[in-house]
């Protein structure tokens, strides 16, 4: 300790201040704890300045252009429709200004104090945290990991001015002509189809045998059809195997059936998966106990095998979503105060942001039936919907899994428009326990897309009004 150091004493120390960090000391602090957050980045972490919210707002943009150049459907004529790219990214900026300014104004009325800098363990009650030109040492009672993760980098593909992540997909300063995506997972399919929109040439190389591994197989095939209508070339089962870069492009080289093939871009993003912030703290030395690849082991409570300090979201095992670590936050913030929060990850719901949207919670018909479940499956599609076809999105369906002997609600898939709002309302279902009958028996609005899931609980039960039943 240098001399002059005095330690500042406080109750909880969040490491991060991302979805789960803020989440995490806002309520910690309204359950009375004094609350100090140490961010090494910016405010609002990953998530809020180069991951969700910027990329929600690209696709966005994405959405309007292709729109404006095609509605001849609906009776829009349209020519020479063109985008400002450099308003575009002003856009995707405001969006993220307004929300991480937000989320400092409430960290601050929440009375939670922010320190910008790196933080380090010293043991299991003390953290050094070092900025550019100072170091402070901080006694904590209890500690909320919340660091996050960073984009991994692939052998021969160094990052550079054309070899870029995700952080620089959404910052690029010119629309590119062609991107070549490696990785067809959330995050490459999400650009991809952004950048497709904008009018970009997109080419998506997948080492599997599908994209969006996580979704059913007839969801991802809605998502393939829409890439082949804006001319994205998918190729699944390929291996990247390196790139040639010049200061204007890049010439990207992969395998597939053994054959060698080459394609060019002005840029190739790599987007083949996250690896938790977990180095350089402190942690091993702590005693701190891990899985795999950097994942840190916590129990239902995300406390760690050091029983003050807790770890949630990205460095936590499970999926790698913001609203996992929101959801997280919360139960390590009242555990601490306490509480007997736990986590229940079932009615956690994934969402992929493509054309059409994909949105699953609860068990998929084949998770349920492994897990021993005799189940009963509905599916309604889009196209029978008034609102959906009065927006000319009739592509995609809603798929319902209840227990057979009850009708228990155990899971929904939605592919199409908005699936990403209203697979809340399934979500809903499932939390409460609610069966087929009980959505069934809820008056939706007229006419909404929401319809579509009291539709489908009535074509569970074997009773469906707007398509015949089998």
């Amino acid at each position: 300790m240098v001399v002059g150091d005095f330690p500042i004493e406080v109750d909880t120390l969040v490491v991060g201040s991302g979805p789960g960090g803020y989440v995490a000391a806002i309520r910690a602090a309204q359950l009375g704890q004094k609350v100090t957050v140490v961010e090494r980045e910016t405010v609002g972490g990953v998530c809020l300045n180069v991951g969700c919210i910027p990329s929600k707002a690209l696709i966005a943009v994405g959405h309007r252009f292709a729109n404006a150049k095609d509605s001849e459907s609906m009776g829009i004529t349209s020519s020479d429709v063109k985008i400002d790219f450099t308003k575009a990214q002003e856009f995707k900026n405001g969006v993220v200004n307004k929300l991480t300014g937000g989320v400092s104004g409430l960290l601050k009325g929440n009375k939670v104090d922010y320190l910008s800098g790196e933080a380090y363990f010293v043991d299991a009650n003390t953290v050094r945290v070092i900025n550019d030109d100072s170091a402070q040492t901080y006694k904590f009672k209890n500690a909320i990991l919340a660091t996050g993760a960073r984009p991994v980098e692939i052998p021969g593909f160094k990052y550079s001015k054309r070899v870029i992540n995700s952080t620089g997909a959404l910052n690029l300063t010119e629309l590119p002509e062609k991107l070549v995506v490696i990785g067809g997972g959330y995050i490459g399919t999400e650009l991809g189809s952004a950048y497709a929109n904008l009018g970009s040439e997109v080419t998506i190389i997948e080492g599997t045998s599908d994209i969006l591994a996580g979704f059913e197989k007839q969801m991802t095939q809605l998502v393939k059809k829409g890439f082949k209508t804006k001319g994205v070339e998918v190729v699944t089962n390929a291996s990247a195997k390196g790139v040639e870069e010049t200061e204007t492009g890049v010439t990207v080289t992969y395998e597939v059936g053994g054959e060698e093939k080459k394609v060019e871009a002005d840029y190739v993003l790599v987007t083949v998966g996250r690896r938790p912030n977990t180095d350089e703290m402190g942690l091993e030395e702590l005693g701190i106990k891990f899985a795999d690849r950097g994942i840190i082991e916590v129990d239902k409570q995300c406390r760690t095998n050091i029983s003050n300090i807790y770890a949630i979201g990205d460095i936590a095992p499970g999926p790698q979503l913001a609203h996992k670590a929101s959801y997280e936050a919360k139960v390590a913030a009242e555990a601490i105060s306490g509480q007997k929060s736990e986590v229940d990850y079932l009615a956690i719901p994934a969402v992929c942001f493509t054309d059409p949207e994909l949105a699953s919670v609860g068990y998929t018909e084949k998770e349920a039936k492994d897990e021993g479940y005799e189940v009963t499956v509905g599916k309604f599609p889009f196209a029978a919907n008034g609102r959906a076809l009065a927006l000319d999105a009739t592509e995609g369906f809603v798929k319902l899994v209840a227990r057979k002997e009850d009708g228990l609600i155990l899971g929904g898939q939605i592919a199409g428009e908005s699936a990403s709002d209203m697979i809340a309302e399934i979500g809903l279902a499932i939390e409460a326990g609610m069966t087929v009958e009980d959505v069934a028996m809820t008056i939706h609005a007229h006419p909404t897309l929401g319809e579509i899931v009291m539709e489908t609980a009535e074509v569970v039960m074997g009773k469906p009004i707007h398509m015949m039943s089998k």
